[in-house]
C-alpha cells in the first residue's frame, strides 16, 4: 500500500501589528468549520505583524483569510522553511550576550536602568552587572532574562 504524501508550502500573510494571535485564532476557527486543507498557522513572538500559514497551496491560505478581521495581505510567494525556523528556534538571551555589553535592565529593582556587564555565569543563567547610571560602582548579579542587549561591546 503507497503511502499518499502531499507537498505543502509556508505563506506569509501580513496582518495589522499586535493582533496576529488574533487573526491566528480566527483562521484556525475558519479553517475547522470550512475543513480547508491547512496543516499549521504559526505566529512567531520575534515578528510583528506577519502569521505563516502551512497549506498545500496559496489560493487555500487566500479563502482562510478572505473576510477575517486585520489580515492586510498574503505576501506574494513561497516562504522557505529556513527563513521560518529563526523566528521559531528560540535562542537563550545569555548566549547573545558578552562582558563589557551595554544592556539595559528590563525587570526588578534597576528596571529601565543601564548597565555594562563584568561576568557571565552561563551555568547558572545570571549576569553580573556595573550600573553605569550610578553614582559609584556596585557589582549587581541578576536573571540572564531580566536583561536586554542595547550595544555590543567594541572587540579589537
Amino acid at each position: 500500500m503507497a503511502e499518499e504524501k502531499t507537498s505543502t508550502s509556508i505563506f506569509a500573510v501580513r496582518t495589522t501589528a499586535g493582533q496576529e494571535k488574533n487573526v491566528a485564532n480566527l483562521i484556525a476557527a475558519k479553517v475547522e468549520t470550512t475543513k480547508l486543507p491547512i496543516k499549521a498557522v504559526v505566529v512567531p513572538e520575534m515578528l510583528k505583524g506577519y502569521v505563516f500559514v502551512e497549506a498545500e497551496g496559496p489560493h487555500f491560505v487566500e479563502e482562510a483569510i478572505s473576510g477575517i478581521k486585520h489580515v492586510r495581505s498574503r505576501v506574494p510567494g513561497i516562504v522557505s522553511f529556513s527563513e521560518v525556523e529563526r523566528y521559531i528556534v528560540i535562542k537563550s538571551v545569555i548566549e547573545e550576550l558578552g562582558v563589557d555589553d551595554v544592556v539595559e535592565i528590563i525587570s526588578g529593582p534597576f528596571k529601565g536602568m543601564r548597565a555594562k556587564i563584568t561576568r557571565i555565569d552561563k551555568t547558572k543563567g545570571e549576569v553580573t552587572l556595573e550600573l553605569l547610571e550610578a553614582t559609584f560602582t556596585l557589582p549587581i548579579t541578576v536573571n540572564a532574562d531580566y536583561v536586554k542587549l542595547v550595544e555590543k561591546a567594541k572587540r579589537m
